[in-house]
Parts: C-alpha cells; structure tokens; sequence
C-alpha cells in the first residue's frame, strides 16, 4: 500500500518545474529540495484519507503536491543561516549550501506560492477546492506553522513551560499534518465528521512524532537521519522538559489518542499502522 502512494507521488512530483525557462536555476532549485527524498509523509497522508474516504487518489495528486511543497519550502528556510543555519538536509548540503541563499530564499517562496497553484489546478469540485485552499492556509501561515517558527524563535531566549512548548509543537510541526489529513478528505467530498476524525487524528499523530524527533535529536544517528544530532540541545524540547524515556511513554500514550480516533473510518488498517511505525523510526 505504501509503495502505491510513493510512486504515484513521486511520479508527479517529477514532473513539476521542468519549464526551460530563463530562471532556469530557480527551478533546479526548486527541484533539488523537492525531490531529495523524505518520508514522503504529508502527501501519502492526502492519498491515504482520501481512498479511505472513497475519493480518487489520482484526482488527489495536485493536494497531496501541495502539501509536499508547502513542507519542502519550510525546510528550505528553516536552514538559512537566519532560521537554523544547518548545512545539512536529507544527508545532502542544504539549498542555500549549494545555489546560495537569496536563491534558496526564492525557492521557498516559488515552492509555497506553487502549492495553491497546484490545488488550483486539481481536477475536483470548485468548492472542495476552495475548502483546501482555506485549510492550507491556515495550517501554513500565521496561525499555523509560521506561527509555531515565529514561536519557536522568540522561545530560544528563555525557557518555556510545557504549555508553550506544545503551542510551539502542535503549530509548527503538527498543523502541516493536519492539513495533510484533511486535504485528503477534502478531495474525496468525505463528510465533515470524517474530516474532523481526520484532523483529530493528525493532531495527536504530530505531537507523537515532534517528540519522537526531540528523543532522535540525543539519542538518534546522524547518518540515518541524514542531519546533524543534539542541535536542539539547548532548545525548548520535550526532551528537555521530561527526559528520554518519559517521552517515549508520551509517544506511545498520543498513538494510542491517534488510532482512536480512526473509530468512524471502516477498515482504517494502514493509518493505523502508520502510526505504530513512527513510535519507533530512526529517522
């Protein structure tokens, strides 16, 4: 099941940006973050709700682009030198590495701007596209995650309680992943029951892998993460605040919110193991 996901969605992906353009090195930008591998998570989350809700997985490509780009930008400046400053992602030198940061600044802009372009163009009902366009943008900008990195930066000052270390969390990691769960309705025309199990799910399943991230960030390997380890060392993390094995019980404890709430689905067997997967991924 996952393998019929990932290809379909790597297949599409593929073919975005190949214009022969003038500003040709802002599309191999665009292209080398977009296809330097990753779980492919987001849009197989689309792809996924989508078939459990009945829909088209093949009409659901452009959301499932969609969400792939919106991520791929905020991992592009996420690595600037003014975010985080890493030289490395998906064990490759990070973009502004290799084509210089203004054009790494642009490839993020392009990419973000494209994603609405590809919900646009998707082949669905005028208003299911107006409804994922309104979820995107919530997810992704000032409420959502570029609230949480907004968030994120004004908390390396001091240290956070656990209330602001989940608002910063459940915005900058976990809405994305909402959007993602719910696009994936959306494009199917599932019901808004669906569509809230959905969002319900993708929140508990967030906080269960932005944990599971802080554990990786000290006890992870560089090499299968593919990025550098105990770069959050001094940062407002789970980990920080809990400790290693407390957080792993915290893991388990939001998987199992997870999977409850796939009640309202019939035969939600591949989300579910999904979310049993991530409790102990290495990267």
């Amino acid at each position: 099941m996952t393998q019929k996901y990932l290809d379909r969605i790597e297949a599409y992906l593929n073919g975005c940006f190949t214009n022969e353009q003038p500003q040709k090195v802002l599309f191999e930008s665009m292209r080398y973050s977009l296809l330097a591998g990753g779980k492919r998570l987001r849009p197989t989350f689309v792809l996924a709700f989508c078939e459990l809700c009945g829909g088209d997985i093949e009409a659901a490509l452009p959301f499932a682009a969609a969400m792939e780009m919106v991520h791929t930008y905020s991992l592009i400046h996420d690595d600037l030198p003014c975010m985080d400053n890493d030289d490395f992602r998906r064990g490759k030198p990070t973009n502004h590495k290799v084509y210089g940061e203004a054009t790494a600044c642009l490839a993020g802009d392009a990419l973000l701007t494209a994603a609405f372009g590809q919900l646009a163009c998707a082949k669905l009902p005028p208003e299911r596209i107006v409804d994922a366009v309104r979820v995107l943008s919530l997810c992704a900008g000032e409420l959502g995650m570029v609230g949480g990195q907004i968030l994120d930066m004004d908390a390396e000052r001091r240290l956070c309680t656990a209330q602001e270390v989940y608002d910063i969390q459940s915005r900058k990691t976990g809405a994305l992943i909402s959007a993602a769960c719910q696009l994936g309705v959306i494009a199917a025309g599932g019901t808004k029951k669906q569509q809230n199990a959905a969002a319900e799910y993708a929140d508990h399943l967030g906080l269960a892998f932005q944990i599971r991230d802080d554990i990786l960030d000290v006890v992870g390997d560089a090499v299968k993460l593919g990025k550098a380890t105990g770069v959050d060392e001094h940062k407002n993390t789970f980990v920080r605040l809990y400790g290693v094995e407390q957080c792993k019980i915290m893991v388990a404890d939001e998987t199992k919110k997870a999977i409850a709430a796939l009640n309202c689905f019939e035969s939600p067997d591949f989300l579910v193991d999904i979310a049993n997967r991530l409790i102990s991924r290495e990267n």
